[in-house]
């Protein structure tokens, strides 16, 4: 066998419709196009936004400036703990988000952000928690069994436009020479 004898298999490799060869083939003339428009010309195509002449819709739409704070750059995603998955945890020990994850409550993923402590469920001996956020419920049962709370600082980026209050300057008194 040599490389010229490669062919492809039976059926696969289809002619290309000649179109314009006469009446006798059926697609003479208009060669198939139909009779007369736009799309019966060379280069008739439409824009595909075109509503038949009536305004598209990319116009009729009002302008959306942005997403709001729904955007997921302004999210803040908590991974959620409840107070009863924290009896896994001896007397005394420091649960981290780390913690969390070698005990397998929170994904490696989830541990690197943040973690709330919700207070569903009871808790009966003390424990050290570092979290992003408690829940008042979650914080008064871990106080109540002798443990402590402590709030994992996030960083706080400042606004960046000014506060309207900030900004006005008082009127200035007219003399009026009375």
């Amino acid at each position: 066998m040599k490389l010229s004898d490669l062919r492809p298999a039976p059926g696969a490799h289809k002619p290309g419709r000649r179109v314009g060869r006469g009446h006798g083939s059926g697609r003479g003339k208009t060669a198939g196009r139909g009779t007369k428009g736009q799309k019966a010309r060379s280069g008739g195509n439409i824009y595909r936004a075109f509503n038949g002449g009536q305004t598209r819709l990319s116009k009729r739409l009002p302008f959306v400036r942005g997403i709001g704070n729904s955007n997921i750059a302004f999210r803040h995603d908590y991974a959620i703990v409840n107070v009863s998955d924290l009896e896994l945890f001896e007397d005394g020990t420091q649960v981290t988000p780390d913690a969390l994850v070698t005990v397998g409550l929170i994904a490696k993923s989830e541990g690197r952000g943040l973690v709330k402590i919700l207070g569903d469920g009871e808790l009966d001996h003390p424990l050290t928690v570092r979290a992003h956020k408690f829940s008042a419920s979650a914080r008064a049962k871990i106080e109540a069994a002798g443990g402590t709370v402590e709030i994992i600082p996030t960083k706080v980026y400042e606004k960046t436009k000014r506060r309207k209050d900030e900004g006005k300057k008082t009127p200035v008194q007219r003399n009026t020479g009375v």
